[in-house]
């Protein structure tokens, strides 16, 4: 038995699936304006907020992409959360965001952002060690840089360092004078002080050369002695290029048993016993009065310093006066070296 459709029934069906596919059209035309809006939207939220200047942000250690987002739209640097979530989820840059201090312009869209947290870009500032400084003086600028008192001092703790051998031969108990090495050190939100004084240190560490350490050998003295020395010359010549000849006086002196004859020691003693700079004062350090090296360096040094100790100049003078012109003059006779200082030290002499 067969079953023929009227044409009633086919104009039905025909009707029923009319329908149906204007559905599925209004449906995937729907679909399409939704996808399109959103798409627009995503591309919306890359583009940056805009604006001029830039804003600190932190991101810890292990926090999630959507806790970034967050951060970064409540500081108006992002349009979109949702935008960075996706575009960090889409480039798969979700497990490649460092931690650290950065410091991010309104002027940049998602993609240069993402960028700068996925290379470590962070935002950093510089820790400034000068030259010929006490650690005194040390200690108070790190502080003035903004590190805790507590934290710089527990830095400083001599004994933490002693398995360096950069230390051998340093007096049990002595401190870190003339060991950290001045420079500007990067330092972003996550530097600690010791971190600096690790960098200061491996700093000298690096300029104590097997050719410097020879050469301080071969002037027959140790590596605490020529850092000594070192900061001896540091204090008492400015111009680099005078420094070997007045190590090579501060050598021969030594050797002839005689006295240093250095202001600079002279002071320190004084000062660090709340004298102020009294060149009357009797300490280890006076060397006008005593022989031979004062008992610890007196500043940091700077390799030029450090140099002219392991390599002094071929001279054979034993007085030198800075004088008010700023050159230095050196002489063989105290009768030449008096003259010298009538004539050129008149300021600073008086100091």
């Amino acid at each position: 038995m067969s079953y023929r459709m009227h044409g009633s029934e086919r104009s039905g069906a025909r009707g029923v699936w009319r329908i149906v596919g204007s559905l599925i059209t209004l449906i995937v035309i729907a679909v399409g304006i939704i996808g399109f809006m959103m798409w627009r939207d995503y591309q919306s939220g890359l583009k940056p907020v805009g604006g001029s200047g830039t804003t600190a942000v932190t991101i810890e250690q292990g926090e999630s992409v959507p806790n970034i987002a967050a951060k970064l739209k409540a500081a108006g640097l992002i349009r979109s959360t949702r935008s960075f979530e996706y575009y960090a989820r889409f480039h798969k840059a979700s497990q490649y965001l460092q931690a650290g201090e950065y410091e991010i312009s309104p002027s940049q869209g998602v993609a240069d952002i993402i960028t700068q947290l996925t290379h470590g870009k962070v935002a950093t500032s510089l820790v400034t060690i000068l030259p010929g400084q006490r650690l005194d003086q040390i200690r108070k600028s790190l502080i003035e840089q903004g590190f805790s008192e507590s934290d710089v001092d527990a830095a400083l703790q001599p004994t933490q360092y002693e398995n360096n051998p950069l230390f051998a031969g340093k007096p049990a108990g002595a401190s870190l004078e003339g060991y950290l090495y001045p420079d500007s050190y990067q330092r972003t939100a996550q530097t600690k002080v010791a971190d600096i004084i690790d960098q200061s240190i491996a700093r000298l560490q690096k300029e104590l050369t097997p050719s410097v350490r020879q050469g301080l050998e071969k002037q027959g003295l140790t590596t605490y002695q020529g850092i000594t020395l070192a900061s001896v010359v540091e204090g008492e010549v400015s111009n680099q290029s005078e420094r070997a000849q007045a190590a090579q006086v501060f050598l021969k002196r030594i050797r002839e048993g005689m006295p240093l004859g250095s202001d600079v020691t002279v002071f320190y003693g004084s000062v660090m016993a709340g004298k102020g700079r009294d060149i009357t004062y009797d300490s280890p350090y006076n060397s006008r009065l005593h022989t031979g090296l004062p008992p610890t360096p007196v500043s940091n040094i700077s390799v030029s310093s450090l140099q002219a100790v392991a390599n002094p100049a071929s001279t054979d003078w034993l007085y030198f006066v800075s004088g008010d012109d700023g050159i230095t003059r050196f002489s063989r006779t105290l009768a030449e070296h008096e003259a010298l200082t009538a004539k050129y030290c008149h300021e600073l002499c008086l100091q």
